[in-house]
């Protein structure tokens, strides 16, 4: 579909799905983004649903002006996927020890390594580079420095929620690794850190929902946010190196017999800001659930843990401020899922997939998200397929 175009205060609110089937608080947050006076673009992806301050599937285009919560708490969020030489008929017919192998090399839920990743002993792991960003970690905020010991043990860990590691097979056979993950806890407590000083700045005072608080450009607060921002999206991208970096370890180990190789990495983020122009403006784009898809730009866009994934490439439609959905999106909350759903539902929607399948992870439960297909349709003219992938191994938190 094309994007249907609702009025907003400031600008129109694009909407790649149908206005009526967003859920009544989302559609309120929508308008709300759409009165702050330094806004200048509105996207809205298909898996749009309910966040804090802002909703999650949305692009935001500011002008001279950012807005913390519409990057999400976890800062860098995003996915890696890889292509392997791997077949469908080189996996055991029993994949319960090869998901045991992946939990014992990168540590899920709070858990994290004892000694922080060295990435010089990771096969496939770029050693160059980790000295500056761990240097650079004496100049964030003062809130977050003495959590230093905990972001070197997280790093390379999978943390919980939504978050996932994947071995999958797509059309033809072809096994691939995927991962989805953020900035850990460093991410958020940054993120929280300064949306709580942003609401406290005077300018923000008189806005509809005290979460849309924003930093203005050429300010201090904001030279503070930009330097812990960008950070954090980097502690994301290195956090998910090392973890593919620790997964292809074991895939080698595993089937040293068929000396795996491994094609080029995609990687993305899709909770994050990033500086672009459009129509000769030079706008602050913050993408909270949703990736970049610039013409010929590879992106990944996941269902759920019983669901597809695809691997897509960007049409550069800037309309929607060249951007996509991050995956399925939520269709019900966790503890509506949890209300609804049973250990037995969640082992039936997984049926052939090698996961959990407890209480523990039934707001996972595949009915909780959009159909994926669905979302896919709804955005045909901003990304296409490159390859649709399914799990036969999903580790959760």
């Amino acid at each position: 579909m094309s994007y249907v175009e609702v009025p907003g205060a400031q600008v129109p609110i694009r909407m790649w799905t149908d206005p009526a089937s967003v859920e009544d608080v989302a559609m309120q947050q929508l308008r709300n983004v759409a009165t702050l006076p330094w806004i200048k673009g509105l996207a809205v992806m298909p898996d749009v649903h309910f966040g804090k301050g802002a909703t999650v599937g949305s692009v935001i285009a500011m002008h001279g002006a950012v807005c913390p919560a519409a990057v999400g708490v976890d800062i860098g969020c995003g996915m890696s996927a890889v292509k392997t030489s791997l077949t469908a008929n080189d996996l055991p017919g029993d994949l319960s020890g090869l998901r045991s192998k992946i939990e014992q090399a990168i540590p899920v839920g709070r858990g994290m390594h004892d000694d922080p990743v060295d990435p010089s002993g990771l096969y496939g792991l770029a050693a160059g580079g980790w000295d500056d960003f761990w240097s650079r970690f004496d100049g964030v905020a003062e809130a977050v420095k003495f959590r230093q010991e905990r972001a070197t043990k997280q790093m390379g860990t999978l943390g919980g929620g939504n978050h996932h590691i994947e071995v999958s097979l797509d059309e033809s056979g072809a096994v691939w690794l995927t991962l989805h993950s953020g900035s850990r806890a460093i991410g958020k407590e940054l993120a929280d850190f300064h949306i709580g000083r942003a609401q406290g700045l005077a300018h923000n005072q008189g806005l509809v929902d005290r979460d849309l608080a924003v930093f203005l450009a050429e300010t201090e607060p904001m030279r503070e946010y930009r330097n812990d921002l960008f950070w954090a999206q980097e502690y994301a991208k290195y956090n998910r190196a090392a973890m593919m970096a620790l997964l292809k370890n074991v895939i080698r180990k595993e089937f040293k017999k068929a000396k795996v190789t491994f094609e080029q990495e995609v990687s993305c983020h899709h909770n994050y800001v990033a500086e672009e122009r459009y129509e000769g403006m030079d706008l602050l784009v913050t993408r909270k659930g949703a990736i970049r898809a610039g013409a010929g730009e590879l992106g990944i866009i996941p269902g759920s843990m019983g669901t597809a994934t695809y691997i897509v490439k960007g049409l550069g439609n800037e309309k929607a401020f060249n951007s996509a959905s991050h995956g399925a999106g939520r269709r019900m909350s966790r503890n509506a899922a949890k209300k609804r759903f049973s250990a037995k539902d969640l082992a039936a929607q997984t049926q052939g997939v090698e996961c959990r399948k407890d209480s523990g992870v039934v707001d996972e439960i595949p009915a909780a998200y959009k159909p994926i297909e669905q979302v896919m349709e709804q955005q045909r003219d901003l990304v296409e397929v490159v390859a649709k992938v399914k799990q036969v191994i999903c580790v959760k938190g």
